[in-house]
Formats: structure tokens, sequence, C-alpha cells
């Protein structure tokens, strides 16, 4: 989980552009997808002077950037479009929340895609940006990845609805992709969490506690992603009231709702698994009292044994000279024997009561 920290030697001005994250030795590449319901066009290793010549109005354009190191690239790219420069600064700033704007005729959609780590309990996050002006959708994303394999083969082989649809479908298709991946990190944290429930039955090591803390981090970082995502989804439904942004058809506003409900789920299943992880720390710290009121039990039944033959042995410990019993010939071996029956009275005594 990548926290926003303040540097208070960096000064970064307005009017420079920066790439924030973390991929920085990732190089720049372009490719496009030009399709119809007739046939399709890919261009792979493509520079921006060459997307004048690619991109064709009556079909759909879907420019796909990896790698956001290359600013200036990234800026020629975004003149092409007539792209505000801050968003631009947007794009390359991966610590911005998700959300959605609209300025003048582009819809500006940025949104983070989360995955678990194999082999660690971290979450791996990743900023996509998507521009959407007419019939052309660029999406930018920080480094390959193959969040949208499955889309591009549906696009080659003509499956499904997605030549039959515009640009504002195609983003519908990479987003339901994105937060697909959040059903994925959850099903992951989901499974280590039953796995760390069973641990804590049996294991009461402090260890335990901070991988449930960790879990928690997790999932409270899981729906601070989700929350802005759900709430840029309601604002396009705002979008299609106002009658103010044409670039997403009316019968397409229907699959945004979608959406919309997939992240109110999410964020219901991560309110459902924090109570449980609520309950495994209750757990956990009932399991401990428990296992310290057994071992105070178990030292006060030891101690209660020890205290009248202690109180014996302190009487017959004194140094008066006129001592009852002192001069009894068996007195050391009676005095045994009262301990030892005192002892075992008081084992029968605790046994009955069940006090161990």
């Amino acid at each position: 989980m990548r926290k926003i920290k303040y540097k208070k030697g960096r000064k970064v001005q307005s009017s420079t552009l920066e790439y924030t994250g973390i991929h920085k030795d990732v190089a720049t590449e372009m490719q496009m997808f030009v399709y119809d319901l007739n046939d399709v066009t890919e261009y792979q290793q493509l520079e921006p002077q060459d997307i004048d010549s690619s991109v064709e109005a009556t079909k759909v354009n879907w420019i796909n950037i990896h790698g956001l190191n290359n600013h200036a690239f990234i800026e020629k790219v975004g003149a092409k479009f007539e792209a505000d420069y801050f968003i631009i600064g947007d794009i390359l700033n991966t610590t911005k929340r998700t959300r959605i704007e609209e300025y003048h005729d582009i819809l500006f959609f940025n949104v983070k895609s989360l995955l678990p780590l194999k082999a660690s309990d971290n979450i791996n996050v990743e900023q996509i940006s998507f521009l959407l002006k007419d019939n052309v959708l660029i999406s930018f994303q920080e480094k390959r990845s193959d969040f949208f394999t499955h889309i591009r083969e549906r696009i080659r082989t003509n499956s499904g609805v997605v030549r039959t649809k515009r640009a504002d479908y195609l983003l519908y298709l990479l987003l339901d992709a994105i937060i697909e991946n959040f059903y994925i990190t959850i099903e992951s944290e989901e499974n280590k969490v039953d796995d760390l429930i069973d641990l804590s039955k049996e294991n009461t090591n402090p260890e335990v506690l901070a991988l449930i803390e960790k879990h928690r981090d997790n999932f409270n970082f899981l729906k601070r992603s989700i929350i802005p995502l759900r709430d840029s989804l309601y604002s396009i439904k705002s979008i299609k009231d106002d009658n103010v942004f044409n670039d997403i058809q009316p019968e397409n506003f229907t699959f945004f709702s979608r959406l919309h409900q997939k992240c109110l789920e999410l964020l219901e299943q991560i309110d459902s698994d924090l109570i449980t992880l609520d309950s495994t720390s209750n757990y956990f710290f009932s399991a401990q009292n428990h296992k310290m009121n057994q071992v105070m039990k178990t030292l006060t039944v030891v101690s209660m044994f020890f205290l009248p033959l202690t109180f014996i042995v302190g009487v017959y410990g004194q140094n008066f000279k006129n001592l009852p019993e002192l001069e009894w010939e068996y007195g050391y071996f009676i005095i045994w024997g009262i301990m030892l029956a005192v002892v075992a009275g008081m084992f029968i005594y605790f046994k009955i009561k069940k006090w161990f």
C-alpha cells in the first residue's frame, strides 16, 4: 500500500509534468485498435505523430499506452486530442484519488487497479486513466499487464457485442475488468483471513494479532479505493440526467449502473470482512485472557496448598523454650503426617468443587 508523503524539499511547479509512480524503468509504448463490425486493424509501436493517419472517425479507436515515464510522449498524445495541460498532469500523478471529470468535450476517468501480490500480504496498486472523446478512447497504464487481454481477444475474434458498440461501451468493458481485479483481491484477502482465523484458534502468539491488523489495513485500503470509484460511477448518472455529455449513448448508461452496483456489493463484502476481523481480534484477546486466567488459577491453587503448610511450619519454627510437642519422640513424623493429610484433604475438596 503506497502512502502519500510530503517532502519539504520537493517543489514541483504547476507547469512541470512529472511521473510520480514507481515504474520509472518502464519504456513508454503505444498500441492501437481500430475496429467496427466488419473489420479490425491493430497497430503496434506507434508514435504520437502516427495518430492522425491511424484514427478513423467512423470506427472505434482504442489507443492503449504502457509506461508513463516519458512525459513528453504523453503530452504530445494529449495535445492531439486537445486535452488540457492539467489533465496530463493528473495522468502522470499517481497519488490522485479515483474520480471522473468532464472538460469541454473530453471525459476524463482516473481509477486505481488493485491486485494481490504473490507470496505476500501486500496489495499491488496501479493507476489507470482514460480519455474519451468522440469515438476515441485512450487508456494510460503505468506498466504492461494482462488486465485487458480478454477484451483484446474479443475485439480480434468479434466475440460478443463489443464491435457493434461505440467507444463508451469499450470504456465500460475496461472498467469492468478493473472492478474484477477488486473481486480477485478481496477473495485473496478472504482466503488469508480464513487461514488466520484457524491460526488464531491454535496460537495466541502476538504475531497473529499483527497479521490481523495487517489484513484490516488491506481491507480499509480496498474500501478507500472503491468508495471514490463508486462515487465516480454515480456521477455518470448525473451526466445522463443533465444531458450534458453526449459521448455516452443513452442505452449504455445501464452498463455503468451495473458497475455502480458492483461497487456497492464490494463495499458490503468488505464491511462484512471487517466485522469478521473484529470478531477474530476479540476471539484472540479472549483466548489470551482465558489462558492467563488458567495460569492464574493454577498458581492460586498451588499457593493454597502451601498456605496451611506454611502456617504449620511457621508455628513450629518459633524459638520458644516451652513449645508443646517439642520433646515428642515422633513429633517430626506426626507433623509430616498432618501436613500430608491437609494437602490430601484440600486436593479432594478442590476436585469436588471442580476448581481445577
